[in-house]
């Protein structure tokens, strides 16, 4: 699933090409994806202000209208833009058509992702995002707000800074790498770590973040840019992926194990 470096990624790569082009056709090859897609008829006549994005959502901006269209990619969902008469590729599902001859193509070989209609003004209340917590790279996220989230916590600290409750978009590769930069174990109860870590732990889920998206993502399935080209921060990766593999920094062995169903992949050496 693109996480919060692959989603900004994308949003980058697709305002420029997006922003001021008036669509003036819309195609669904289906009516549902994860959910029934909303009448995408009434984008005809927008020119598309901006791209922004909130946790892992893709918001559309329109000109003189509150609306915007809202994206989840789900788990391989994508977005390209192509010229207008280029066929359509296996799993595309819509097609939206600009008047300068280019065109936004949504492909999702899964169909997890989903889509909406939202009225900025009630963006905030809106079940997809009224109980998402701070975004990681801003000034809310910091080591005050993960203590509070950590006190008297017996949880698993990677579960926790994964809660989009307490940060949004910390997903499992990121969270994964973050806690072992700042030598923490990924199964030590939130409220057991000192905040002093804390602090540390948060300046370390920034860091990986940032270099994440100046990286481009990390294609590691179906992830690509909006110009097909893959992210490299896979390559990276201290301990995503590299169970029974030595640590770059003290030499033990990167370990594997399963927390919430997902792979968590550690240090033995030098996290506690």
């Amino acid at each position: 699933m693109p996480e919060l470096p692959e989603v900004e990624t994308i949003r980058v790569g697709l305002e420029p090409l997006l922003a001021g082009r008036e669509i003036i056709s819309v195609v669904c090859h289906r009516t549902n994806l994860r959910y029934a897609l909303p009448d995408l008829s009434v984008l005809v006549g927008h020119e598309i202000a901006g791209v922004q994005r909130r946790a892992k959502y893709l918001l559309f901006e329109l000109e003189r209208d509150s609306r915007m269209l809202v994206w989840h990619l789900g788990m391989t969902g994508q977005f390209h833009v192509l010229p207008r008469n280029t066929e359509a590729a296996a799993h595309e599902h819509v097609r939206f058509d600009f008047s300068d001859g280019q065109s936004l193509r949504y492909r999702d070989a899964r169909r997890f992702g989903y889509a909406g209609l939202v009225d900025s003004r009630q963006l905030k209340s809106h079940p997809w995002f009224v109980h998402l917590g701070p975004e990681p790279l801003s000034d809310a996220f910091n080591a005050d707000h993960l203590a509070a989230a950590c006190t008297g916590r017996k949880a698993p600290i990677k579960n926790i800074i994964m809660d989009a409750v307490v940060v949004v978009g910390v997903g499992n590769i990121y969270a994964s790498e973050a806690l072992f930069r700042a030598g923490i174990h990924p199964a030590r109860a939130g409220g057991r770590i000192s905040s002093a870590r804390l602090l540390q732990l948060s300046d370390c889920i920034k860091l990986v973040l940032a270099e994440a998206i100046a990286a481009g993502g990390s294609s590691i399935s179906d992830f690509m840019h909006a110009d097909g080209k893959p992210g490299y921060f896979a390559h990276q990766f201290q301990v995503y992926g590299r169970q029974r593999l030595p640590c770059y920094r003290c030499g033990a062995t990167i370990k594997r194990m399963i927390q919430a169903g997902r792979s968590t992949f550690y240090c033995g050496g030098c996290q506690h």
